[in-house]
This record gives C-alpha cells, sequence and structure tokens, in this order.
C-alpha cells in the first residue's frame, strides 16, 4: 500500500505534514490553550476542518453526476473541546450553497454531506452538527 504522507516533527509543538503523491505541505501546531503558539491549524482543527472538506467534496460529486456545480459553495468550521479526557466535543459545520436545485436534490445533498466517509470514522461520542443555507445562484 502507497504512503499517503510523511509527518515531520520540527520542535516546538510543530508538525510539517507532506501528502507525497502532490508535495503539498501543512504546518500545524499545538493550539494556545495546550502549551503551543496556535500559529498553524492543530491537529483537532485539521480533524474538524476534514469533517467540512469531506462534506463538500461529496457533495460536489453528487451535484456533477446530476449535472450541475456546486461551485462558490463554503463552510465554516467551529470546533469545541471536551474534557476528561481532551478531545473534540462538538464540530459545528454551517454550509452555504448558491446551487440552483430542487428540494428534493436539496435534500439528498444535505445527506450525502452529513454521511461522509469522514463523519462516519469519527467517534459516535464527537457531535456532528450541520446547518445548510441555500441561497440560489
Amino acid at each position: 500500500m502507497p504512503l499517503t504522507s510523511k509527518v515531520i516533527y520540527q520542535g516546538n509543538l510543530r508538525n510539517q505534514a507532506e501528502h507525497l503523491k502532490s508535495g503539498q505541505v501543512i504546518l500545524n501546531d499545538a493550539p494556545l490553550d495546550n502549551n503551543g503558539k496556535g500559529e498553524a491549524f492543530s491537529p483537532t482543527d485539521m480533524v474538524a476542518t476534514a469533517l467540512a472538506t469531506c462534506a463538500l467534496t461529496v457533495m460536489g460529486i453528487r451535484a456533477k453526476q446530476e449535472g450541475f456545480d456546486l461551485e462558490e459553495t463554503s463552510a465554516s468550521v467551529v470546533k469545541e473541546m471536551a474534557s476528561d479526557p481532551r478531545r473534540i466535543g462538538t464540530i459545528a459545520i454551517s454550509i452555504s450553497i448558491k446551487a440552483n436545485c430542487s428540494e428534493k436534490m436539496q435534500k439528498i445533498l444535505e445527506g450525502v454531506g452529513r454521511n461522509c466517509p469522514v463523519s462516519k470514522s469519527l467517534s459516535s461520542d464527537l457531535k456532528q452538527e450541520f446547518e445548510f443555507n441555500w441561497t440560489g445562484a
């Protein structure tokens, strides 16, 4: 199985992750509330953001299959931490969609987004909140 990424600990609670196929690099830091500088995504920020990007990606795939594009669709992400043990407690995602489609298709796309692979990979203890705002084209 080919490697996906390589992560190098750079010191001072910072990591550099390289996506090996593309060469793209992401830095991450420990957050301010956990001894870090907060100068980049924290590992838990990356998890929350991965949920949003996964939802948008699978929604985009389904829209493409139906003959339209979700270009300019955006997601805002809020991550709330919990304690005992320290973990992500809630991820709230608000998705704004400019596409003009039927109410039936909106419900299909919302279901696809809520059930993306990252969503299904996360603990059932983690609360996932999705809000969809359809503004039309």
